[in-house]
This record gives C-alpha cells, sequence and structure tokens, in this order.
C-alpha cells in the first residue's frame, strides 16, 4: 500500500510539470508527511476538457456512501480489483496524484519496529501516481459545498521497491498521461492496459528516521537518509 508520502514541490512547478491549463488550489507549501484525509494536489480533466491541478481530500468517498468517514479506508485501490471495485470511477474519472517520493515500512525479525524507507525519482523529478477522483454530496445538506476525493492506484512492487515492501503506487509514464486523464476515454481494457506498464523512472530506496512514524512529524529532515541500515537485512 501507500499511506505516506512527499508533496514538496509549489503548484506552479507541478502544473508546469504536467502541462496543467488551469491551478485551482492554493499552494499547500512542503509536506513531508503526507497522510490519508489530507489535503492534497491531483491533476484532473473537467467535462470542458481543460486540465486542472486542484485539491482534493486523501481516501475515495464513493458518491453513494451515507457518512465521508469510509474515506478513511479506501486511500489505495488495488489494480488487480478496479475493473470490479471502481468501474464507474475508473471509466470517468482518472487523476494523476503528484509525489516528490513516497514512503513504506520493511518488517524485520522478531520484536524490533518496522524500518521506514524512502523511495523516489533519483533525478528528483515528480512521480506521476495513478489515481481515482469522486465527488461526494451530502445527503443530510444539499446546500453543503460537495467533498471532493481521491485514490491512489497500487500494485506489484517492481524488483527495487519490493526488498523493503510487496506493494507500490502505480507511477504513469508521461507519454500515456493525455490518454489516463481523458474523460472521454471509457475503454476499461485500454484503461487498463495504461497501469501495467514498467516503472518509468529509476527509483532510489533508503532508509529514514522512525520520526515519520508520527503524523504529527513534518519538514525534510524526514527524507535524509538514515546510515546502518540496508533493504536487504
Amino acid at each position: 500500500m501507500c499511506g505516506r508520502y512527499v508533496s514538496a514541490k509549489p503548484a506552479s512547478e507541478l502544473a508546469a510539470e504536467f502541462k496543467v491549463e488551469e491551478i485551482k488550489t492554493d499552494d499547500q507549501g512542503a509536506r513531508y508527511n503526507v497522510a490519508p484525509t489530507d489535503p492534497v494536489y491531483a491533476v484532473a480533466t473537467s467535462k470542458d476538457g481543460t486540465r486542472r491541478l486542484g485539491t482534493f481530500r486523501w481516501g475515495l468517498v464513493p458518491f453513494w456512501a451515507k457518512d465521508p468517514k469510509i474515506g478513511s479506508r479506501m486511500i489505495n485501490a488495488r489494480v488487480e480489483t478496479l475493473a470490479q471495485k471502481h468501474r464507474r470511477t475508473l471509466s470517468r474519472r482518472r487523476c494523476i496524484i503528484p509525489a516528490d517520493g513516497f514512503y513504506e515500512w520493511q518488517e524485520r525479525e522478531g520484536k524490533r519496529p518496522k524500518q521506514p524507507f524512502y523511495i523516489h525519482d533519483k533525478d528528483g523529478k515528480p512521480l506521476a501516481m495513478a489515481g481515482l477522483w469522486e465527488v461526494w454530496h451530502d445527503p443530510d445538506d444539499p446546500d453543503a459545498e460537495p467533498l471532493r476525493t481521491c485514490t491512489i492506484i497500487t500494485t506489484d512492487a517492481n524488483q527495487v521497491v519490493a526488498r523493503t515492501h510487496d506493494r507500490m503506487p502505480v507511477i504513469l509514464p508521461s507519454e500515456v498521461w493525455d490518454v489516463w486523464l481523458d474523460p472521454s476515454v471509457d475503454d476499461l481494457d485500454l484503461v487498463q492496459r495504461l497501469l501495467e506498464g514498467d516503472v518509468p523512472v529509476k527509483l532510489e530506496v533508503y532508509p529514514v528516521s522512525n520520526e515519520v512514524n508520527s503524523v504529527k512529524n513534518d519538514g525534510e529532515q524526514l527524507i535524509i537518509p538514515l546510515e546502518g541500515h540496508d533493504p536487504e537485512e
């Protein structure tokens, strides 16, 4: 799964990277410990074809949900079951969730606590994590602002990430961004194939401090490499 990640680049830089035509969010500032239910950046295309960078709450709340609290349990969507569990959303509400990198925790022998690792593109470019988004309307308050939420699609870890964890976000290559973000593309077989390619960037993995375990902690110190550990341990 992907339960924490880093979002440090400003909205203007992300807009340029993902060829966004309109920024529909205030700058969130650099965040090094993004957690479920936090507001996060996502790139999506509106009905009129405009590619926008907006803010969504992390944790998908389906349109049929009675309570938005369900979102805290839907921060990830497995690629293997997308067509069964998220067919409607997959066909029309796809997004890219940019990240500087993400964290995974490695099980260790005995009673030792899990070791957190930071995983990022060696060249420092943002990762284009595949996502889905939804709009939820409060059935008890028709006048309330709609809630826009998102989830990160995950897949089996590649050889690099598998040393620390068995799952990872689907990272989309730039050549499929236009099709992935196009809401008029509703061929689910085609859409699924976009998620099956190799990881398009060279990932670097290294251990970091247990300080990242608490969502109360933030700051660039969280991604400083921790000496004396190796993912093969």
